[in-house]
Formats: C-alpha cells, structure tokens, sequence
C-alpha cells in the first residue's frame, strides 16, 4: 500500500512542479499579486488602518507609506496578539509563535505563525521543496519509508494558555499534515519534548533500531551529534550500516560547507543527495532548484512580497530598496519581506546574494548582524564558510565549529587583523600551514580582504587558534544555547563571542 501512496504523491508533486514553473517564468506578476493580496487581507487591522492600506495601490505607495520595522517596533504588539488582542498586525487572534534565539542577541522574539502563514507559506515551502526533490531524483521514497527531523519543542504561555510559541521546527511538526505522520520516526510526542538531551537519547535510541529511514532533516551540528550516538549505540562504521535506503538530507540554518566532508564520511555514497533549505521562523523562503547547483530558488508564490536593501543602505534609518524585477546579481542584499504573519517591511537579518534570474537562485552570503567589517574587508558567513571548506579540502582536515572576530588596533598593535577559534573535528598535520591557506584562500575569495591584506599594510594575517573537542557544545550549553535551534555565531564586528570562548577554554 505504501508504495501507491508514494505513486499518488509523486504525481500531485509532479502537477506542484507545474505550479512552481510558472512563477519562475512569471516571478514579478506572482509577487504583485501577493502583494495586493496581503494588503486587502490586513486592511482592517490595526497596522493597516495606521497606514491606510485601503489606499495603496502598488509597490511604490506601499514602500512611501509604510516604514521599515524591526522587532524592536513590533515586539508591544506581538506580546498584545499573545495575550489574545486580534486585528492587531494580521486578521484575527493568532495562538502560534515561532520562538527565534536568535545568535547575535540572548532576547528571544516571537514571531506570529497564523493559519494562513502556517500552511500557505511554511508547509506550503515544505511541498514545494518536497517537489523539487522528486523532480531532481525521481526514484525518492519518502512516501513509502521513514523520515526523520530533529525537531525543536514548544510551550504554551502561563497568563494566557491558548497561545503556544516554540521553534518554528515543532509548529510545523505539530501541525504536519495527517497524510505525512506516518512516514515519520520516532512519534510526536517524542521528538516534541522540551529536554534536548533526553531527547537525542531517545531518538537515537528508537531510530537505531529502524532500518527503513530514507531521509532526515535538521540543523547540520545536531545531526552530526544524534549520528554519533547511533554509531556507537549500534557499533556500525557509518549510517548507511544502519538505515541502508537513505536517500537525501534536507539541511539549512548554516552554511553547509564546514559539514560537508564530516556528512561525506557518515554516509560515503554517491547516490546520496543534499538539498539546502531556506525555512526561517519568518517564513519558508527558498529551496535548491537544482542538487548539482548551490543556490536556492526564491519561492514568490509563498504568501511573502520581498524587498531588498543593498549593503550601502543596510545601516540607514530609511533604507532605499528595490523590488525584484531590479536585483543585480552577485551584490549582497539585506532580506525585506511583508508576510502573511503580520510582519511589513521587516528584515529577518539574513543577507543573500542572486546568482541568476529566470529562475531567480539566490545564495545566503551571511547576516546584517553576522560580518566582520572593522577595516573595510566586508567578509561575510558565506565567504567565511567558502573558505574555510576549501582550505580543509586541501589539508586534508574537518572543522566541526568556529567563530571569528576582528582584532583591533591598539594593546601594542599598530594594525588589524581577525581572530578565529576554530574546533577540529579533524586536525591538519600542519596548523601553521593551515593558518597560512586560510588567509590566503580568504583574500582570493574576497577582494576587499585581499586589499587590507596586501603586504600586511592595514590587516596582519588572521590568527587562527584551535580548541578541544565539545568546546563550542559546552560553551553554548553554558550560554543557555543548548538545541536543535540555536547556532554558533560564526562572526561579529565585536569580540565578545571569541573572548567569551577563549574565556572558557582556559577558565
């Protein structure tokens, strides 16, 4: 039986793909749609009475009439939607947040997760995903076998019990559709639980014994923590030993590169897929279009109207944007959406930068909050992680976690330069040689680096220092950090994070 389900599914994937051909070919039509359509619906809350939504009549308008927020803006309305008051930014009382940690601040926002965000943006996003996949391997079972996702937990609010809030992960586990559960290992109510550590036990425990597992999902770093823990519970050298169909893994969060060759090891296959996602607790924006490209296609048809902020204008009060119709491609943008969760003009932090148009693929170069530009080197995540990867490919070495900084002048130090603190899952025989192609690497890949670098006349070579095994675990687990949602903060414009971990080590 399982197998005409997996057949039925394939073809309703198969009419979606239609579906997601269309917006590609007709991306700005799609997104002026949803922006009329997000502006009739909320026209009667009190955001659009504030703003006179009923008068605006296109992008423009909207982007004169309504300023940028951040949640800083929004967080008094938020907590009066928590406690019940509806029409505040979107139609009617809303009983589900997404908890976002966040890694550059220990607040924790929450974000609205109405129906219509629930199922017309992130389940939604997860079918269109799903629909990609199946177009690209045509042979995926994941409707006949068993799948698994380290999900996060959710809770529900003391002074007002109707609203819960948790990671955007456990929302959409709870509400998954009733088709999909049973394709699913282990049980809600395991993979629901509030404490993380009993609950990798668990899972490991449960999905050690399935032998029918065809694909998975989660952060990068707990993954990699749940399969260790399988391994040595089961004694096998490596996954496939354990669940022999698997298939394809669908990450995002992080760059993926620092994981790469660690997965490669865990699942030594060829066959094997990765398909990177783009599901924030603001939305389900993007998946990979095509599995031997590393970009993502921005998903239009998803309840979401975007705009983009080019880095000059990252740091303004009012940012010029542009739509989507006026991206250039390879130039950094600040991420802009209005959504149908009640969030306008908002700016979840994520910066991403188009590869190509028509279908419009896009990469995540980092975050607004998450770069290192003390001397005008402007280094992003991605250029980070990109050459990172590379200088381990090379050494023949696996990093499992690091962080970066600048070094500022003064102390005695008459130039700059970046600190990494950087946890080996494999050391290179040669740490100074490392630290050498590291910098190196990182000056090919960007130009503005390599222009502070040159003959060491602004920036000295970035100092590079290797920590213990489970240092960045137990120094997020002393931060509070510890789950399948929190991330360590690759870089920041400050020292705080570096200090803090050096600070660990030696204390």
């Amino acid at each position: 039986m399982k197998w005409l389900v997996n057949k039925v599914l394939k073809q309703y994937l198969s009419v979606r793909m239609k579906r997601i051909e269309h917006y590609i070919e007709h991306p700005e039509e799609v997104q002026e749609r949803w922006l009329r359509s997000l502006i009739d619906a909320a026209q009667s809350t009190e955001f659009g009475r504030r703003y006179g939504f009923s008068e605006i009549r296109d992008a423009e308008e909207f982007a004169r009439r309504v300023p940028v927020h951040d949640y800083e803006k929004l967080k008094g309305d938020i907590n009066r939607m928590m406690h019940g008051e509806q029409d505040v930014l979107w139609p009617g009382e809303i009983n589900w947040y997404s908890k976002s940690s966040g890694t550059t601040s220990d607040k924790s926002k929450y974000i609205p997760v109405p129906y219509a965000n629930m199922y017309d943006c992130h389940i939604a996003g997860s079918w269109d995903s799903l629909a990609m996949l199946y177009n690209n391997k045509p042979d995926m079972e994941i409707f006949r076998r068993k799948n698994l996702v380290m999900s996060g937990s959710f809770e529900s609010l003391i002074d007002y019990p109707k609203t819960n809030y948790g990671d955007v992960s456990a929302v959409l586990t709870y509400h998954m559709p009733a088709i999909a559960r049973p394709f699913y290992t282990p049980d809600l109510e395991v993979v629901l639980q509030s404490n993380f550590e009993d609950k990798i036990e668990q899972v490991a425990e449960i999905t050690s014994k399935e032998d029918d597992v065809v694909m998975f999902g989660g952060v990068p770093t707990w993954i990699i923590v749940l399969f260790r823990l399988i391994l040595e519970k089961t004694g096998k050298k490596n996954m496939l030993e354990v669940w022999p169909h698997l298939q394809a893994y669908m990450h995002g969060g992080v760059g993926f590169e620092p994981y790469r060759q660690t997965f490669r090891e865990l699942i030594p296959s060829d066959d094997f897929v990765y398909q990177e996602i783009y599901n924030a607790s603001e939305g389900y924006f993007g998946a990979q279009l095509d599995l031997d490209r590393n970009d993502m296609l921005l998903f239009t048809d998803n309840g979401v109207f975007y705009e983009f902020v080019p880095m000059e204008e990252w740091e303004k009060e009012h940012p010029k944007t542009v739509t989507l119709s006026d991206v250039e491609l390879g130039k950094d943008y600040a991420i802009m959406i209005s959504c149908n969760n009640g969030l306008w003009r908002y700016q979840p932090g994520d910066t991403v930068v188009f590869t190509r148009k028509y279908p419009h693929c896009f990469q995540i170069s980092g975050r607004t909050k998450q770069f290192i530009n003390a001397f005008g080197e402007e280094v992003m995540v991605g250029d980070a992680d990109k050459a990172l990867a590379e200088t381990c490919r090379q050494m023949n070495a696996v990093v499992s976690e690091y962080t970066a900084a600048p070094v500022y002048f003064g102390s005695g130090k008459s130039k700059g330069g970046h600190e990494w603190i950087v946890e080996f899952e494999k050391e290179p025989a040669d740490l100074e040689r490392f630290n050498d192609l590291l910098d190196q690497t990182l000056q090919r890949i960007n130009s503005d680096y390599e222009a502070k670098r040159f003959k060491g006349l602004a920036l000295e070579r970035l100092l590079l220092r290797a920590v213990p095994k489970g240092t960045f675990h137990r120094w997020m687990r002393a931060r509070g950090k510890f789950g399948n949602q929190n991330k360590v903060p690759r870089l920041a414009n400050h020292r705080k994070f570096v200090e803090e971990v050096v600070q660990y080590v030696e204390g």
